[in-house]
């Protein structure tokens, strides 16, 4: 019976560390990364380099440009040397300057989407970087540059629909922030200990109790981080399949370098679980097993009249 009741034991641990983990990680993430402006604006900065960002950004300006030109048979040829003249500028300082200004600005927009009402989409405006193109093709003399029209112009992360799913698990995370990660580590030795403190009175059975929810605990740990990986995985196919295809490449390298970080955390995890789960195993069968409890020793009875 008292085997049955540990295996039990020991199941509803690993369950409930494979659920707390992943929730763990995701509420620190919105904590201390999605609601903090300037870990948002460090985290997507590299973009500014990334080529599938830079082509979006220039077929975006450029398509809204073309929208306010109209030079008849010439259409096709202005539109490529636009396109190429904004793909340049992609490639200088000061659009990385206008980047980072723009994901600035973008931030509390993105916050306010996905804590806001129904019918909203996540975007990034690009506003502040269309005004720099256009500055800078007006200064340098390029054609219909001046007619790159600054407003209505961004990158669709989220679609209306999916952000309105989203939005109740967001609120959700923001308002749990850390709490999660603390209450799994003190679960986390609260498991550990119970198992110290069951494993009867010899130590040497102490010990194997100990090292027996060790490896429960890193088991869900490394089972929590698999968890969070296939959820991070889904939810890209699910995001990025309702953005438009134009957007798409652009999309998929914001959500990576906005969940870089839990995927970092993903490996970590998952192989400190392993270790521990691995190491704790092994030394528990080197430890041997726990000796029985030695016999009462027999009373004996003389024999009446003896």
């Amino acid at each position: 019976m008292r085997t049955y009741f540990s295996a039990v034991l020991s199941a509803a641990f690993l369950v409930l560390l494979a659920v707390l983990v992943p929730l763990s990680a995701l509420s620190a993430w919105v904590d201390l990364e999605i609601d903090d402006t300037d870990r948002y604006v460090a985290a997507v900065a590299p973009l500014a380099s990334d080529p599938d960002v830079r082509n979006t950004v220039a077929d975006l300006i450029t398509d809204e440009a073309m929208k306010q030109i109209d030079v008849g048979p010439l259409q096709d040829p202005v539109r490529d040397f636009l396109h190429q003249a904004v793909e340049s500028f992609t490639t200088t300082e000061a659009f990385q300057a206008a980047w980072n200004a723009a994901n600035r600005t973008a931030h509390e927009a993105v916050t306010a989407a996905l804590d806001g009402q129904t019918g909203e989409s996540v975007t990034i405006d690009l506003a502040p970087v269309t005004e720099k193109v256009r500055q800078n093709l007006v200064d340098n003399g390029v054609p219909f540059a001046d007619q790159i029209p600054v407003e209505h112009t961004d990158i669709r992360l989220i679609s209306a629909d999916r952000a309105d799913q989203l939005r109740q698990s967001f609120r959700w995370l923001r308002a749990a922030s850390v709490w999660p990660a603390v209450g799994t580590l003190v679960l986390t030795l609260l498991g550990l200990v119970t198992a110290w403190l069951r494993g009867g009175p010899a130590r040497r059975g102490r010990v194997r109790a100990l090292l027996a929810a060790t490896a429960v605990a890193g088991a869900g740990y490394a089972l929590g981080a698999l968890v969070l990986r296939g959820a991070l995985a889904l939810a890209r196919d699910r995001i990025l399949a309702e953005v438009n295809g134009t957007e798409r490449d652009a999309a998929a390298a914001v959500y990576d370098a906005l969940t870089a970080s839990l995927r970092t955390t993903v490996w970590i995890v998952l192989g400190v679980g392993l270790a521990c789960a691995v190491c704790a195993l092994a030394t528990r069968i080197r430890y041997g097993p726990t000796p029985p409890a030695p016999a009462a020793p027999a009373s004996s009875t003389a024999p009446a009249g003896a």
